[in-house]
């Protein structure tokens, strides 16, 4: 659905030169939604604007739906456009519309005529969950009900991909929620591709199939989200999943692990575990194998979209050699090994 290749953003000031996208390179398949983190500043909010042509790049090319936009006219670029919804942090609603009025606007603009675009725009109003609403005005809603009427507004000409500007910063966490859950029901429904950016690692965990992470206008990482969140490569992901799902061992831990003897050694590991290997009893199978001591000495657990996922700091006592042994019997069962301290 979305091919970039070697993108770069650069702004050009009297005084300097600012580097927002170096390089990037990134591929997003139809019907995922996908995930785009960083912090503020990193290049993500130029990355999607990008993408509709709100920024022009500098360098590389950007397909979308087998259409490289960045080689566009400006007609052939406002046509394509129609089949690019996108939803912002400040809802960007026009306060002197009402809630229909709002949702019928992108209608107008590609000239539907009139009963066929009050059909669609009550179709999206009874989508969102706001059929109620429909004569009412921004001042009168929710934040939550403003990012509905977003949110139907994006999908008025049956967009193919939807970008979502950090669509959920401004809300509270209950109503995140509700949002995040219309917007997976959408993508289930209409098989909807959906980009989103957040600074927010929960947002990521409740609804993305993959993400990536982007630092300092480079892309650092990308992955599906259970594997990044089990085992993050760079430096930006582990402290985001962090935010989410502490794997930091308390540093006090880490200096347990010692060679008590020839015989007997202890080595702490840390052991991350996804979907149904979360319910099964591995690590008591893993003593009663190989028997060797283990000590639990942290842990955490929590959900990512429906699928279980945590990890453990254990502490494994034994001789080396069956120390080994019971590690590569964890791997076996499906368990992502870290050794945190080999003595």
């Amino acid at each position: 659905m979305i091919k970039i290749k070697e993108l770069s953003k650069v702004y050009l000031t009297p005084s300097q030169k600012i580097t927002a996208l170096d390089n990037v390179s990134l591929t997003v398949e139809k019907g995922e939604i996908f995930g785009i983190i960083g912090l503020s500043g990193a290049g993500k909010s130029t990355l999607i604007r990008c993408i509709n042509m709100l920024e022009k790049p500098t360098m590389g090319s950007i397909v979308v739906d087998g259409q490289e936009i960045t080689s566009l006219a400006k007609r052939e670029l406002r046509t394509a456009r129609q089949k690019i919804g996108m939803i912002f942090q400040h809802f960007n609603l026009l306060s002197s519309r009402t809630v229909f009025a709002n949702v019928m606007f992108p209608l107008e603009i590609a000239k539907v005529p009139r009963p066929e675009a009050a059909r669609r725009a009550r179709e999206l109003l009874e989508l969102v969950g706001l059929a109620d609403k429909e004569g009412a005005f921004p001042s009168q809603l929710s934040g939550g009900q403003k990012q509905r009427v977003g949110i139907a507004r994006a999908l008025a000409n049956g967009p193919k991909l939807l970008l979502s500007d950090e669509a959920t910063s401004a809300l509270d966490p209950q109503t995140t929620r509700s949002i995040l859950k219309l917007l997976r029901d959408i993508n289930r429904k209409f098989n909807l591709t959906i980009l989103l950016i957040t600074h927010d690692m929960n947002v990521i965990k409740e609804i993305c199939d993959r993400v990536a992470v982007i630092d300092n206008s480079h892309i650092v990482e990308v992955g599906e989200v259970l594997k990044v969140f089990a085992s993050p490569s760079s430096p930006t992901a582990r402290s985001f999943v962090n935010t989410v799902i502490s794997r930091e061992v308390p540093a006090e831990l880490l200096h347990r692990s010692q060679v008590q003897n020839e015989q007997t050694h202890v080595k702490l590991i840390r052991v991350s575990f996804i979907g149904p290997s979360a319910g099964a009893p591995v690590i008591s199978s893993m003593i009663r194998q190989f028997d060797i001591e283990a000590n639990i000495l942290y842990g955490n657990v929590d959900r990512i979209k429906d699928t279980p996922f945590g990890n453990l700091a254990l502490e494994l006592i034994g001789p080396p050699g069956v120390l080994q042994e019971s590690m590569d019997y964890l791997r076996s069962r499906g368990l992502e090994i870290e050794v945190l301290n080999n003595a």
